[in-house]
C-alpha cells in the first residue's frame, strides 16, 4: 500500500483532516495517509507529496548528500527538530523565493519537499502536486492598480489552470464591487459585464471594455443573458444559493467557463460543497489567497 503526505495551508489543518481517510500520523501541517493519491486532490491540500519515503541519516552532511543524490531542488517543511533541519537546509542548493510575475508560467523544474521526521530520519518526496515551495504561490503584487486585494485570487487561479480569458471574450463578474476581478479581466483585454449593488472603482467604470449594471449579482436571468465565455463570482452569499444559480447556467449550456468563490457559511454548506464537487469536469481548491472559502473552477 502506498503512502501520501498531505500538507495543509496555515490554519486549515482541521479542514484538511475532515476530508481525508484516517491518517497514520499528523504533524502540523502534514498528514500521512496510507493508500494511493486520489485522482481528484483534496480541496484543502495546499501541496501533496506524491512519492514520500523515509530516509535514515547519520549526520547533517549525510542528510544533504542523500537529498542531493535524488535531485537538486528541495523545499523544507519544518515539523520538528527545527534547528537541525535548518542546518541541513543550508547545505542544499538554494531555491529561489522570488515572487512570480503574473503572466509567467509556473516553474517547470522538479521541486521536492522534505522534513526532518526524527533526529536521524528524513521524510522526503521528490515529486509533489505543486511546483511552488509548500504549495504557496507568491506574486509580485500590483499595489497601485487594483481597488482590492481580491485580484490575487484570479491571478492564482489563472496561474494554476494555465488558462485565462482572451481579448474580446465576454466575462460576467458577479458581485464585482469594488472591482478587483474586473481589474484583472479588463487588463487581459476581455469584455467585462460587472454586476453589483455597489459601484465599481471609477477608474474601472471608465474603461471602454467594461460595462456595469447596478443590481443584485443573481438578478441576471441566464435565459435572457445570451451566451457568455466566462462567469466569475466572488459574491458573499450562502453556497447553496450560488450552486443553484450555477446550475441554471449549466442547464442552459450558455457559458463555457466558470470561476466562483464558494464562501463556507450557512447550514447547507457541506451539501452545497458536495454539489459543486459532483459537477463533472470541475474542481474545488483552497487557494493560497483564499480565506475560509474554496474556489470552484469548470472549464468548457
Amino acid at each position: 500500500m502506498g503512502l501520501a503526505v498531505y500538507q495543509a495551508a496555515p490554519g486549515f489543518l482541521a479542514e484538511l483532516l475532515a476530508g481525508l481517510p484516517t491518517p497514520e500520523e499528523v504533524r502540523e501541517p502534514l498528514a500521512l495517509v496510507r493508500g494511493e493519491v486520489p485522482a481528484t486532490l483534496p480541496a484543502w491540500a495546499q501541496n501533496v507529496w506524491l512519492e514520500p519515503v523515509f530516509i535514515p541519516i547519520e549526520s547533517i552532511g549525510d542528510a544533504a548528500k542523500k537529498l542531493k543524490a535524488i535531485q537538486r531542488n528541495w523545499a523544507l517543511c519544518p515539523t520538528r527538530h527545527h534547528r537541525r533541519a535548518a542546518l541541513i537546509e543550508e547545505k542544499l542548493p538554494r531555491v529561489s523565493a522570488k515572487p512570480l510575475v503574473f503572466g509567467r508560467a509556473a516553474p517547470s523544474a522538479p521541486l521536492g519537499a522534505w522534513t526532518l521526521w526524527e533526529e536521524n530520519l528524513l521524510l522526503a518526496s521528490p515529486r509533489c502536486s505543486s511546483p511552488f515551495p509548500g504549495g504557496e504561490i507568491r506574486f509580485e503584487e500590483d499595489r497601485e492598480g487594483p481597488p482590492s486585494r481580491a485580484y490575487l485570487k484570479l491571478w492564482e487561479t489563472f496561474t494554476r489552470i494555465g488558462v485565462r480569458p482572451g481579448p474580446g471574450e465576454l466575462c460576467l463578474d458577479l458581485g464585482a464591487s469594488p472591482g478587483g476581478w474586473t481589474f484583472v479581466l479588463a487588463g487581459l483585454g476581455a469584455r467585462v459585464f460587472a454586476i453589483d449593488k455597489a459601484p465599481l472603482d471609477p477608474r474601472l467604470e471608465r474603461l471602454p471594455n467594461v460595462e456595469t449594471c447596478r443590481g443584485s449579482a443573481f438578478g441576471l436571468d441566464p435565459r435572457h443573458a445570451g451566451a457568455v465565455d466566462w462567469l466569475f463570482s466572488d459574491v458573499i452569499c450562502y453556497p447553496e444559493r450560488l450552486l443553484g444559480y450555477v446550475r441554471r447556467w449549466l442547464e442552459l449550456g450558455s457559458c463555457r467557463n466558470f470561476v466562483c468563490t464558494v464562501k463556507l457559511q450557512g447550514p447547507g454548506a457541506p451539501e452545497a460543497l458536495q454539489g459543486f464537487a459532483d459537477i463533472p469536469g470541475s474542481s474545488l481548491t483552497h487557494l493560497c489567497h483564499n480565506k475560509h472559502e474554496l474556489t470552484w473552477v469548470k472549464l468548457g
